[in-house]
């Protein structure tokens, strides 16, 4: 069994795994990322920690990934499908009591910023109900806010074919700090007409490479170090 989760039959489960569950999103990543772009990090990034962790002896499985996300603040922009943050909460929650009924953790691995708050209450009440579950970022010291260098990176890595690298332009390459009140108050579109919080230039599939491994060491630590 390769780890997916959705290709295995029941009998096929180890006794007490760790499932990892990506989290993205469906929404707009510029004029030149697809919609998907979360879900395809953190799908890769779920996937290459499930191998390093199988090779060093965990049981690790890796579930389909949770594709709809919380991403209101892209709203502005055509093809955003945003669930919020109370329902992906509550998704959370209810999936991870279904899973670790067999299970023996969840991890979470996100690559959208907007899922944090379900997020992180998701854990807290789970772990309150004695349930063993946590979250990891799909993030880099060095990262950019969204669509720009590191994002296209990873996905000239990945995901090539769907990168329209020709439309790749620079946004906004303000600190989250700086563009967080009036991101607040009119979402993306009001400090960027382009959707880019960043700027994709210089942008390299080797760079990519680079990126998915420093994400994927991240999540084979915090499993390891809860194992």
């Amino acid at each position: 069994m390769d780890g997916a989760l959705a290709e295995a039959t029941s009998p096929d489960i180890p006794v007490a795994p760790t499932v990892l569950v990506p989290v993205g999103s469906i929404e707009q990543h510029g004029p030149h990322l697809p919609l998907d772009t979360d879900t395809v990090i953190a799908t890769a990034v779920a996937t290459e920690a499930a191998l390093h962790l199988t090779m060093a002896g965990h049981d690790v499985l890796v579930a389909p990934a949770l594709t709809y996300g919380s991403s209101g603040e892209h709203q502005a922009f055509a093809g955003t499908s945003s669930i919020g943050t109370d329902v992906l909460h509550q998704v959370v929650v209810e999936l991870t009591r279904s899973m670790t009924a067999w299970a023996a953790r969840v991890v979470l691995v996100n690559a959208h910023g907007g899922n944090l708050r379900a997020l992180e209450r998701a854990v807290r009440q789970l772990t309150d109900e004695g349930h063993d579950v946590g979250w990891v970022a799909c993030a880099t010291e060095d990262v950019d806010l969204h669509a720009g260098r590191t994002e296209t990176s990873l996905m000239l890595h990945l995901a090539p074919w769907n990168v329209r690298i020709d439309r790749a332009e620079a946004g906004n390459t303000g600190t989250l700090d700086e563009l967080l009140p009036a991101m607040i108050a009119g979402g993306v579109k009001a400090v960027s007409p382009n959707g880019v919080l960043g700027d994709p230039a210089g942008a390299s599939a080797e760079e990519g490479v680079a990126v998915l491994a420093s994400m994927t060491a991240d999540v084979v630590r915090f499993v390891a170090d809860r194992s």
